[in-house]
């Protein structure tokens, strides 16, 4: 866990401005299209704000969407205060998969919120790791899908208030991997954040296990800050040579969203007002479009990444993006990308 940031610090998260957003309501697209999000945080950290199950379903029943599930998305936090350092993740599975049992009592409204769970383990404890990940299982109430390294890491990341030091190339280092195999037996995913820089790393690991299913998160991360500010054409070239190649191995899938992050360089949170989703849909479509015709529909999945990029746009207003940048789409293919990718992915059962 990081500490509280100086007051001079650039934050990585944009902060969450609830007048600006009130300044832009839209009524909710296809109000009937069942959606799971299949990528959300739950907060409550000093440095991040809270963000729990009521401001969640707050969200949800504002936007006026059709959100029948979600899949909870590590945090880092809620972490067991004692024991084995290595076993203190466990603690963020205990949490959240309590979060799905209030949830699943039906006394909270018809999403089934964290229906999924993805932790964080850590892979460079090799072998070892596996102890931790059999915990999670037996601790998540059945919920318990896989976890996410983030191996995100570049010498610019300041430009974007990204504060960890991650070693490069780790998705390579052997012990990692040796952690990285313990997965696949345990019938577990894996989630993937870093950079489009770092593609690399994610395509090699990925032709070295065929047999684990692969989740690339925030479409790939193309920085547009720092040394990339202004080359948002010679990002955007190198990261779809990336895509395409990632899009051949039947083992990796895209998660469409984690655009409103500082790091993609979009200025949408300096507008007078919220964004519409005719604005946000503009700017997105090389990218979403992109990765759907690269992945196909099947292995494509939106995701809104809050509350992390509330900062830029409201929860409404992104799935209305979402809808109009697939409105070209057929009945299955959005069928595919709005729940049914991520209700197989995760394995929901939906």
């Amino acid at each position: 866990m990081s500490s509280t940031p100086s007051p001079n610090a650039i934050s990585s998260h944009i902060a969450i401005r609830p007048d600006w957003l009130g300044k832009r309501r839209e009524t909710a697209l296809e109000p009937d299209l069942p959606i799971v999000d299949p990528h959300h945080h739950l907060i409550d950290r000093p440095e991040s704000g809270t963000y729990l199950l009521p401001d969640l379903l707050k969200d949800i029943a504002d936007g006026g969407h059709n959100v029948v599930a979600t899949v909870y998305l590590e945090w880092l936090s809620m972490y067991r205060a004692g024991g084995p350092e290595a076993m203190r993740p466990v603690g963020e599975i205990e949490f959240a998969n309590g979060v799905a049992a209030m949830s699943a009592s039906g006394g909270y409204g018809k999403p089934r919120v964290c229906a999924g769970i993805v932790g964080h383990a850590d892979l460079t404890l090799g072998a070892r790791v596996r102890d931790v990940l059999e915990a999670m299982i037996g601790l998540g109430g059945g919920r318990f899908r896989g976890i996410r390294f983030i191996s995100a890491s570049h010498a610019d990341q300041a430009h974007w208030g990204a504060t960890a030091i991650r070693p490069e190339g780790w998705l390579r280092d052997a012990r990692v991997r040796e952690g990285f195999a313990q997965l696949a037996p345990l019938g577990l995913s894996f989630d993937a954040f870093m950079y489009h820089t770092q593609l690399a790393d994610l395509l090699d690991l990925a032709r070295a296990f065929p047999a684990t299913p692969i989740v690339m998160n925030h479409v790939g991360g193309p920085i547009g800050l720092g040394r990339y500010k202004g080359r948002r054409d010679e990002v955007f070239a190198a990261w779809n040579k990336s895509i395409w190649e990632l899009a051949a191995c039947p083992n990796v899938h895209v998660k469409l969203g984690g655009l409103g992050m500082r790091l993609l360089g979009f200025d949408v949170h300096e507008g007078e007002a919220a964004p519409s989703s005719e604005q946000l849909a503009d700017l997105w479509r090389p990218y979403i479009e992109t990765c759907i015709n690269a992945f196909g529909a099947d292995r494509a999945m939106f995701e809104s990444n809050f509350p992390v990029d509330k900062g830029s746009y409201g929860y409404g207003v992104f799935w209305n993006a979402c809808k109009r940048l697939a409105a070209g789409a057929s009945a299955a293919e959005k069928k595919s990308l709005f729940s049914g990718t991520a209700s197989k992915v995760y394995r929901l059962g939906l």
